[in-house]
């Protein structure tokens, strides 16, 4: 007769504990990974930034120098499509002028195309652009969302040529002092289209010059 060996009751066998425990191990170490990569921050240059550089530094390119100037024309063209295209949008809803709305029609189209043109630009130099329009572009935007009717064709008239002035300003700067081909190549088709939307919004007849002065400097 064979005898069966003795077992304490409710004892598990040393070697299924022992690979339980084994299996239990990668489960552990794969739920510590995924937590890391949830809780760490992610290491993205900032808006401007190259990946190449820290903030504030050169960078020498192919196509020549790139200095901070030259980041900062690409975020304020890029944050500029972002207020002013959908607002141009907005006003074939809001506005009452046909001629505000006309105008805002030709700023809603061309900023996209200006959009794609700085994102085309920026993803040659590896400049990290922003994703929102700033502070103050979202406080204009929802300023003028209050509004319809006259009110509204002013307001939008007197924000956007301000932005546009100031905006112009940028670019003809960089355009005479970068060093970057590509740069160079780009604020001179931004000059032109920005100056472009100037003249429209100056053909609505809505621009109160004194206040733009007093506004732009």
């Amino acid at each position: 007769m064979v005898r069966k060996r003795w077992r304490p009751v409710g004892r598990k066998h040393p070697m299924k504990r022992r690979s339980r425990i084994w299996l239990a191990a990668p489960v552990v170490m794969i739920l510590l990974a995924v937590g890391y990569v949830i809780l760490r921050p992610p290491v993205y240059p900032a808006d401007g930034q190259t990946a190449e550089s820290r903030p504030g530094g050169r960078v020498e390119t192919r196509y020549g120098p790139m200095e901070d100037s030259d980041r900062d024309l690409l975020v304020k063209v890029r944050q500029a499509g972002l207020w002013e295209a959908p607002t141009g949008q907005q006003a074939q809803q809001r506005a009452s002028s046909p001629k505000v709305k006309e105008v805002g029609a030709h700023l809603a189209i061309e900023h996209a195309e200006l959009d794609a043109d700085v994102r085309k630009v920026a993803d040659q130099l590896g400049v990290v652009l922003p994703t929102r329009a700033s502070g103050q572009q979202e406080a204009w935007m929802a300023e003028l969302s209050a509004l319809r009717g006259a009110p509204y064709d002013r307001l939008f008239v007197h924000r956007l040529r301000v932005a546009h002035g100031k905006v112009f300003a940028i670019i003809a700067q960089v355009r005479a002092s970068t060093g970057n081909s590509v740069i160079r190549a780009f604020a001179e088709r931004g000059l032109k289209i920005v100056a472009r939307h100037m003249q429209y919004l100056e053909s609505t007849g809505l621009v109160d010059f004194p206040r733009l002065y007093r506004d732009v400097h």
